[in-house]
Order: structure tokens, then sequence, then C-alpha cells
């Protein structure tokens, strides 16, 4: 069996290990030890399984993946999302679908001490979504909001994502996190203006059907209240007769078409979320970009920094709760950790395998041939992250295609740094894009909504990430400019 035969069959082996349902970590581990067999030795595949997991682990610059991620959590026992979220609320009540940008920035300020999409997600979602469905947002775009809004968590630094791509690839830490600073407040800008533009569109039609209801009302004799009801409910369908309904959308339509009103006074509001934001950001970001601490270091005393916040919080709830915060926060660190660990084992089994099999030098040569122009052939690259992205998880489109993709670029004289923030924001995409959009799944969950009404509210979100992907693309001085200046 030819080279190229058998990356094919390992390839569907591994899909196929997935679709049973079997752990992403050990599909990866299991089709790479497969092919290594199949191309080399049984005794070359345990000697490549007995060395590879240590050697890939041990690593010191891998510290900063627990060390970030427990940061975030006990940014959430400290209820940094809550603070910051009732101050964006405040912030934008003017704006038309001002819950919807507050829920965007909230998101962005809670992802630069969370480094986690899906921790963003969930968090957010208990937040927000039941005070947007309140003031009359339509269900679709009031979940996809928190759902797109997430995925900063793996854009705007503190990113695991980021690191991991930068510890796989040998780029700077400090570089890739500097990347993610600029395109993560252009697209959470992005998002709301989209948002701003379909909170009027959707105000507009609802003054419009409600002063055709009061004409139709008017001239046959009717109540307003009933003729309006009996033409728009707020789910956009035909309400039920009964009156009882008819009383309950009736106050729905007078939210929507209310402007949101702040539920505190300035100075009633929890402004010490945002400031534990400002100083984690300084802290871990400052410092690294300073000299004065390591990337290592910096995530290290961000956490230690976070863990006294959560502590400074929850100090009047006694210390059993506190305990019970910090232990909660340790279990749920420990876990994620070892998912992500298991997942890099299993794909450096799978990595061994591509390297022995020649993949990335038959790649590049395979595109080399096709005879296109360096910018085409990596948008084709890149364009097969979009399919990925609707079927694996995250971490694993990452380590399977970093490894294939990243060689090719660098032969054709692109950017890592600049390359890393396409590969996120593309990952994006994948995560809020069905069968596997991973965020949409979390925010229907936790706001105990279909699904389905996630995902039909993503798809004009998507669109404007295409066309933020598409300006990053075409400049990369965006992406390129503060990580020129910082060099770490």
């Amino acid at each position: 069996m030819s080279n190229g035969m058998l990356v094919i069959a390992i390839l569907i082996l591994m899909l196929s290990l997935m679709a049973i349902r079997m752990p992403i970590a050990f599909a990866l581990g299991l089709s790479g030890a497969v092919g290594i067999v199949l191309l080399r030795s049984f005794d070359n595949a345990t000697a490549t399984m007995g060395s590879v997991p240590f050697t890939q682990v041990a690593s010191f610059s891998l510290t900063i993946i627990p060390m970030f991620t427990l940061m975030g959590m006990f940014a959430v026992k400290a209820r940094v999302a809550e603070q910051v979220y009732q101050v964006a609320a405040f912030a934008f009540r003017k704006f038309p679908g001002g819950l919807g940008v507050a829920t965007v920035m909230a998101c962005a300020g809670f992802a630069a001490v969370s480094g986690s999409s899906i921790g963003t997600a969930a968090t957010m979602s208990k937040l927000s979504v039941g005070e947007m469905k309140k003031h009359g947002y339509p269900l679709p775009l009031a979940t996809a909001t928190v759902a797109v809004a997430g995925t900063l968590g793996v854009l705007i630094p503190p990113s695991v994502i980021l690191v991991l791509y930068a510890i796989m690839t040998g780029e700077s830490v400090g570089q890739v996190l500097a990347a993610g600073i600029i395109p993560g407040i252009a697209s959470a800008i992005a998002y709301s203006i989209y948002i701003i533009i379909a909170s009027r569109r959707t105000k507009k039609r609802d003054v419009r059907l409600a002063e055709e209801a009061a004409a139709e009302a008017e001239a046959s004799g009717e109540s307003v209240l009933a003729t309006t009801l009996a033409r728009v409910g707020a789910d956009g369908r035909t309400p039920e007769s009964d009156i009882a309904s008819h009383e309950v959308k009736g106050r729905r339509i007078q939210e929507a078409s209310a402007v949101e009103k702040p539920a505190e006074r300035l100075r009633d509001l929890p402004m010490r979320g945002v400031v534990r934001v400002m100083i984690l950001f300084v802290i871990v970001l400052g410092g690294m970009y300073s000299g004065v601490f390591t990337p290592t270091e910096s995530a290290a005393i961000g956490a230690l920094v976070a863990g006294i916040m959560l502590i400074s919080e929850m100090w009047r709830e006694g210390p059993r709760a506190i305990w019970n915060a910090l232990v909660d926060s340790l279990k749920e660190t420990a876990g994620t950790t070892s998912m992500v660990f298991s997942i890099i084992v299993g794909s450096a089994i799978l990595s061994s395998f591509f390297v022995l099999a020649r993949v990335p030098r038959m790649l590049a040569d395979g595109v080399i041939a096709w005879g296109l122009s360096p910018t085409l052939t990596l948008i084709i690259l890149l364009a097969t992250l979009l399919p990925l992205g609707m079927m694996l998880e995250t971490i694993s489109i990452l380590v399977i295609t970093v490894p294939l993709i990243y060689p090719v670029a660098m032969e054709f004289g692109f950017s890592g740094v600049w390359l890393a923030i396409i590969f996120v924001k593309l990952i994006e995409i994948g995560m809020v894009t069905p069968p596997v959009g991973i965020n949409c799944f979390v925010v229907a969950g936790t706001a105990n909504v279909k699904v389905d009404r996630v995902f039909a509210g993503v798809w004009p979100f998507v669109l404007v990430d295409l066309v933020v992907i598409a300006i990053l693309f075409a400049f990369p001085e965006i992406v390129l400019w503060l990580p020129d200046m910082v060099r770490v």
C-alpha cells in the first residue's frame, strides 16, 4: 500500500472512531499507532507510544495552560462575568439592541481573564439570555449572540488555544497572544454592529405590525390589544385565543418596543468586576511584555491574584463557601487540563505517523504542483478548517491541522503569528456551526432552549466572521502591528 493510500485509510479510521464516540484523545492515538504499525513495525509503534507521551507533556512551557485555566475558573467563581455584564448593560442601555451589545462586550471582557470559549458562553448565557428575552429579543438572536460572542474566549488573550498553537509551532507565546487583541476587539465591534442593525429591523417590524393592527381594530371596532395579539406573538407565531395568553404576549410586545432602562444607578454598579478584569489583564500581558515576567510566570501570578479576588468576593459568605469555591475551581481545572494534555498526547502519536509517512512533505509538493499562487493555495488549505470545525472539537482541529498546514505556510513565506489568528478565527466558526457547534449546545443547555433555535440565529454572525477574516487575510498588518511592537 502506498503512503498516500495508507494516510487516507488512517484518516478514515480516525473519523470512524470519533463517529462511534470514542474519546478524541484515544481516537487520535490509536489511529496513529495503527498507522505506524502498518508503515513500519509493531516494535516501532510501541517505542513511539512509550516515548512520545512523556516527551510531549514534560515541557515547562505547558504549565501555562493549567495556570490560565485556573485563573479563569477563579474569575468565574469570583462573579467577574456577572459584574462586568451589569456594567456593560448600563453603559449600552441607550443603544438599539443595547443588551445584545452589552452581552458581546461582557463576553470580550470576561474572555480577557477566562481564556475559555465554552466557559464564557456557559457563564454569559446564564446572565444574559433571560434578560434579552424579557426585553423582546427574538430567541435565535439572543442565544446566537451569546454563542458567537463566547468564541472571543479563544481569541482575546489569555487564550489556551493560542498558547497551544505557539507551543506546537515554536512561535513566541507573547507575540501570538498580542496578535489576538486587535482582531478580538474588531470581532466584538463587528458583532455589535450586526446586533444594532438586527434590533432596529426587529423594532421597526414590531411597530409596523402594531400600527397595522391598530388600523384594523379601528376599522372593525375591536380592541387594539386583542387585534395586535392576534397578529403578533412574542415568538412570531399566531397566539392562542385565550385572553390570558393575549395579556402575557401583549406585555412582551410592549417590552419589545420600549427602550431598555438601566436597573441600577451608576454609583450602584459593581465596578469592582471591571477593575478586576483590568488588573488581571495588566498583570498577565503587561508583566509579560514589560519583561518583568515570563509568559509562564505571568500566568501563575495571574492565577494567584484571581484566587485572592475570589476570596475577597466571597469573604462575607464564610470560610466554608470559600473552601468549596476553591476546591471546585481546582477540580474543574484538573479536568480541563487532563483533557487538553490527553489530546496533546494522542495528537503527538498521530503526528509521528504523519512525519514517518512524509505527509507534510507530500502535502507541500502536492500544492506546489497545483501551480497556484501561494496566497490562493493557502486559502484552499485554510478553507478545509470550516468543514472540520463542523465535525471536530477545537483542540482536535488544531493539533491535526497545524502540523500539516503550518510547514506549507512557512515555505511560502507567510507569518506564523498571523497564521495563528486566521486559524483561530476559522475554528471559531466551527464552534457555532452544526452539527457539532459546541458553543450552541452549551448555550442551548444552559438557557433551556432547543439547539435548532440557536443554530437558526448564528448564520448572520458567521457571515460577519467571514468578512472579518477576509479583512485580516487581505491586510496582515492589522494582526502583526501589535506583536511587532512587543517582541517577547
